[in-house]
């Protein structure tokens, strides 16, 4: 196909580091070459990366200028030559990795990831390869399909590829941002058992009503870890979704039982702190640091949502133009699940 004069508006960091910075910019965007598709994006999502992206914590050499975000949906516009798996008018999204199609990850994928290394999904239309698409679950909204591709892959991976979660297992969840209730949701469609920390009761008996089967307040019970080992008769849990970081990972290697799975996800609460190592030799357990996904892992849990009807939650939408006003919102922690961006049309 050849060029075409089509314009979008794009979210972008353009010189500073700041959510003040961010400019809604008109970007040009090609006709797709071959293997490739030309997708309008209608929805995305936001991600503690974005926010560390806009203030220059994830990446301070960012070139810029650079379109932000990594999840978003939409719709084929075109496809270019040799393309077969998707046709004008398919709902897709984007993989999180573009070069991560399938098997283990190395380390030249890491430059590919949207809004890093390359520009994000936070535009009206965009240009994918075919094999960094996946199909949307057919019973999800864009909006709802925009929030799948890093939480709900992250959470995918860490349950089912990595800790081969199985019915009867019981997960840790600390949280209730969006990686997190994907976890209780995904884990909970597996037939297992899910424990939720949070500091709100308000958010903990929202996790209830999502089927989480004990919460605890880690504010009014500090020694969380104690807490879940008596609520596992001293055992300790299968898994734990560690979303909290340096600051929390001490006590999730109490939590678990010996051989179980401590899924590395979240730097909340920092990337650096002392770790007493004996839990992890002696307890023969099995930490795992979790980035994303690849494409392949999308797929297999589209396939999995659309079998189980899963809804994503989402806590609260913004128009495109507002992704300041969302990203402070994100900033607050006042979520519970996900925030979505609406693009215009």
């Amino acid at each position: 196909m050849s060029n075409t004069n089509l314009k979008a508006k794009a979210a972008r960091l353009t010189a500073g580091f700041s959510i003040d910075a961010i400019s809604i910019d008109e970007v040009a965007v090609s006709a797709p070459g071959a293997g490739e598709v030309l997708v309008h994006l209608k929805a995305g999502s936001l991600n503690y990366r974005d926010l560390m992206t806009v203030k220059g914590v994830y990446d301070p050499k960012l070139p810029r200028p650079r379109v932000l975000g990594s999840d978003a949906s939409g719709e084929v516009a075109a496809v270019g030559q040799g393309v077969t798996a998707f046709k004008p008018g398919d709902r897709v999204a984007g993989s999180f990795f573009q070069d991560w199609i399938r098997g283990p990850f190395q380390r030249r994928y890491a430059p590919s990831a949207l809004g890093g290394g390359v520009d994000g999904t936070f535009t009206t239309a965009r240009i994918f390869r075919e094999d960094a698409l996946v199909a949307l679950p057919p019973h999800l909204t864009f909006e709802e399909g925009a929030t799948l591709p890093c939480a709900a892959v992250t959470a995918w991976q860490a349950l089912v590829s990595r800790a081969r979660i199985k019915a009867g297992d019981t997960v840790l969840v600390l949280g209730t941002g969006g990686v997190s209730i994907f976890g209780l949701q995904l884990a909970r469609a597996h037939g297992a058992r899910v424990i939720v920390t949070s500091s709100s009761d308000e958010k903990l008996s929202r996790a209830k009503a999502l089927g989480a089967d004990e919460t605890i307040n880690y504010i009014k019970t500090p020694e969380w870890d104690g807490e879940v080992l008596a609520r596992t008769g001293g055992e300790g849990v299968d898994i734990v979704l560690e979303t909290g970081g340096a600051g929390t990972l001490p006590r999730s290697l109490r939590a678990v039982r010996p051989g179980g799975h401590v899924a590395i996800i979240g730097v909340l609460t920092g990337i650096e702190q002392p770790v007493n190592i004996r839990y992890i030799l002696q307890g023969l357990l099995n930490v795992q640091g979790i980035y994303v996904g690849s494409a392949e892992m999308f797929a297999e849990m589209n396939r999995a949502i659309a079998a189980t009807r899963l809804k994503p939650v989402i806590d609260k939408t913004f128009p495109l133009e507002q992704i300041g006003e969302a990203l402070r919102y994100l900033e607050s922690a006042g979520h519970f699940g996900k925030i979505v961006l609406t693009f215009p049309a």
